[in-house]
């Protein structure tokens, strides 16, 4: 049987410095994740970067409000970075299948069985999920925190092994990153409360930041999922996370 793991990609990977989407490491992720298929993994991805695609694609002459251009930009955004993601996916013979979802999805009942269902049957079918937030509806109350904890309400729902999210940042730092005395944390054991270390700001092009990245990996920790946290910068990061773990700067929740 398949090790199934679920890939986050943040927004801060996927962007640039000016917003926009960043197409090359788009690619490079694209890589990555052929090299899993092709190592005898079962990926699910769940990616950012709805927004910064329509950002990039489209200009606006009039005010809106963060509503507005949330749902606008992530309507026009979703369908080039879904497009994307098939003609890079397809230079690998790969088939993509796009889930949108809502937070209302994952409560018990018939909407979760119907989604869960979904998921398996292109799965099965040797399809590579893309999930997202269908941001387009999904607004104040009725939104995920971030697609950190969407990633995790996944790996829960399809019973993944593990859960690796991708960031501008190589993991868990005893200090601010950039605070020469800061010590990266390997290894966290179930029992380890790292609250002391985690700054509530969120990430500059996300909703998203470490705060909810650690809040996501302890629960899927308790619910026995191992977690990752890396830097999805890196060259070959999820090839080096599987190959050589311990020559490549990362964070690891140990599960329960």
């Amino acid at each position: 049987m398949k090790q199934r793991i679920v890939v986050k990609v943040g927004s801060n990977v996927l962007t640039r410095r000016d917003g926009k989407l960043d197409v090359t490491r788009m690619s490079s992720i694209v890589d990555q994740i052929a090299w899993l298929r092709r190592s005898g993994y079962e990926v699910i991805l769940v990616s950012s970067g709805a927004v910064a695609s329509g950002r990039g694609e489209l200009q606006v002459d009039h005010s809106l409000d963060s509503v507005e251009q949330r749902q606008l930009f992530s309507a026009v955004g979703q369908v080039k970075l879904v497009g994307l993601y098939y003609d890079l996916f397809r230079e690998f013979g790969i088939h993509v299948g796009q889930v949108l979802t809502m937070k209302e999805n994952f409560q018990p009942g018939e909407q979760y069985e119907n989604q869960r269902a979904c998921m398996r049957v292109i799965l099965e079918n040797g399809v590579l999920p893309i999930v997202n937030e269908n941001d387009t509806v999904s607004v104040t109350e009725l939104m995920f925190t971030d697609n950190d904890e969407l990633s995790g309400l996944i790996a829960e729902m399809m019973q993944a092994s593990t859960l690796v999210l991708l960031s501008n940042i190589d993991g868990v730092y005893t200090a601010h990153p950039d605070d020469p005395a800061a010590t990266l944390i390997r290894r966290v054991e179930p029992d380890k409360d790292l609250s002391e270390y985690i700054q509530p700001e969120r990430s500059a092009f996300g909703r998203g930041g470490m705060h909810s990245k650690y809040q996501t990996a302890s629960r899927m920790q308790r619910s026995g999922i191992r977690v990752v946290i890396a830097n999805g910068e890196r060259d070959d990061i999820l090839i080096d996370l599987m190959e050589r773990p311990d020559e490549v700067p990362h964070t690891e929740f140990i599960p329960v």
